[in-house]
C-alpha cells in the first residue's frame, strides 16, 4: 500500500487489531508447550506470516524441536518432521519412482516434504547432497521426481534445527541454502525462573497438549494483511541503507569493516527484511512499520547473509558484531 488516505489506514488498523488477537491467541497456546523463549516463538509465527523459511541454532535440549511441532499443533494443517542423519538420501526428503510389478509401471511415492510445515531436525547432520535437496523446494515450492514436476502445497513452510557447528558429526550448510532462510534465531540458555518452571512443568503434569486454534485459511489470510502493512519510503530507504552498509562498508563510514567481510548481504536480504519487518508490526498490532520493527527482527534476517573473511575468523569476530556496528551506524528515519 502507497500513500494510504487516513480512511484506508483506520480500515487497515481495523483489520490489524482484530487479527492481532488471533495472532496472540497462536503465541499463547505454543506457550502452554514452551516455557520462556518468546522471541524464538514470535520469529516462528514471523517466519509464517512472512512465507519465510526459519533456521533455528541451538545446543541440544533448548526445545527447538519442541517449539516448532507447537507451532504445526496449533495450526489445522499437514505437518511432517524428517530426522537429518549422516545416511539420509535425497529421495528419503522429496520421494522417489517404485516400479509396480504387476502393471510394469513406476508409481510415485511422494516424500515427507509433501506437507504444509517441515521440520528438518538436526538439518547439519546431514551430507550437502541431502541438504542441497531442500533447495528447490524452499525457494521454488516445487519438487522434481523422475522427469515430472511436482507443486508443493501453498502453504509450505521449512522450519529446521541446527546444533553449533563446533558440535561433533556435524556438517555446515552451503551457502546457497543458508541464504534461502528468510530467518536465523540463534538460541540461548533460559533464565533460572524459566528453567525452574521448566522443570516444574515436566516433573509435575508434564507438557500440555497444543490444540487447533487456526486453519491454513487463517494463515493465509493473516499473510495477505501482513503483505499490506504500510511501508514508508523513509523506512524502506533504511532498511536498503542497512543491506547497503554490508556491501560497501567505507561508503557508511564504517571504514574499519570493509577489511572483515568478504560478501555483503544480497538483494534477498532487503526482502526478507521488509516482509519480517512488515509481520512484526502485524504482531505488534500496528498497520505500519517502524524504525523498531526493523530493528527487531534485522539481525535474525542478516546474520546468516554477510560472510566474513579469513581474517574476521582468525580475530574470533562473529557476523554478528558486525550486523550491529551497521544497525549502530546507520542513521534511524
Amino acid at each position: 500500500m502507497s500513500n494510504p488516505t487516513s480512511e484506508d489506514l483506520q480500515a487497515l488498523t481495523e483489520r490489524v487489531r482484530q487479527e492481532g488477537d488471533f495472532l496472540r491467541g497462536i503465541l499463547d497456546e505454543m506457550g502452554r508447550t514452551v516455557v520462556g523463549q518468546r522471541h524464538m516463538l514470535e520469529s516462528l509465527l514471523i517466519g509464517l506470516l512472512a512465507d519465510g523459511h526459519v533456521l533455528l541454532e541451538g545446543v541440544p535440549g533448548l526445545a527447538k524441536t519442541t517449539a516448532v511441532k507447537a507451532l504445526a499443533s496449533s495450526i489445522s494443517s499437514h505437518f511432517s518432521r524428517v530426522q537429518f542423519t549422516p545416511d539420509l538420501l535425497p529421495a528419503d526428503l522429496v520421494g522417489t519412482l517404485i516400479f509396480n510389478p504387476k502393471t510394469g509401471d513406476f508409481n510415485v511415492k511422494r516424500g515427507p516434504i509433501f506437507a504444509n510445515i517441515v521440520l528438518a531436525d538436526e538439518i547439519n547432520r546431514a551430507p550437502s547432497k541431502v541438504q542441497s535437496a531442500l533447495l528447490e523446494a524452499m525457494q521454488e515450492k516445487h519438487v522434481t521426481i523422475g522427469d515430472t514436476t511436482y507443486e508443493l502445497p501453498h502453504l509450505f513452510l521449512v522450519l529446521a534445527t541446527q546444533n553449533p557447528l563446533e558440535q561433533e558429526g556435524t556438517y555446515p550448510l552451503p551457502e546457497a541454502q543458508v541464504d534461502r532462510f528468510m530467518l536465523k534465531v540463534v538460541m540461548g540458555y533460559p533464565t533460572a525462573e524459566e528453567e525452574k518452571a521448566i522443570v516444574n512443568r515436566v516433573s509435575g503434569a508434564g507438557l500440555g497438549a497444543t490444540k487447533h486454534v487456526a486453519t491454513e485459511e487463517d494463515i493465509l489470510r493473516c499473510r495477505k494483511l501482513a503483505a499490506a502493512i504500510y511501508m514508508d519510503d523513509k523506512i524502506l530507504d533504511y532498511i536498503v541503507n542497512l543491506v547497503g552498509a554490508t556491501r560497501d562498508p567505507a561508503a557508511a563510514g564504517l571504514k574499519d569493516l570493509a577489511p572483515l567481510i568478504e560478501y555483503g548481504a544480497s538483494p534477498r536480504t532487503s526482502i526478507s527484511l521488509a516482509r519480517a519487518s512488515k509481520a512484526h508490526a502485524l504482531l505488534r498490532g500496528r498497520a505500519y512499520v517502524t524504525p523498531e520493527d526493523v530493528k527487531a527482527i534485522g539481525m535474525d534476517v542478516m546474520r546468516h547473509r554477510v560472510i566474513l573473511t579469513y581474517e574476521a575468523e582468525a580475530e574470533n569476530i562473529r557476523a554478528e558484531n558486525v550486523v550491529q556496528r551497521v544497525f549502530d551506524s546507520v542513521e534511524v528515519p
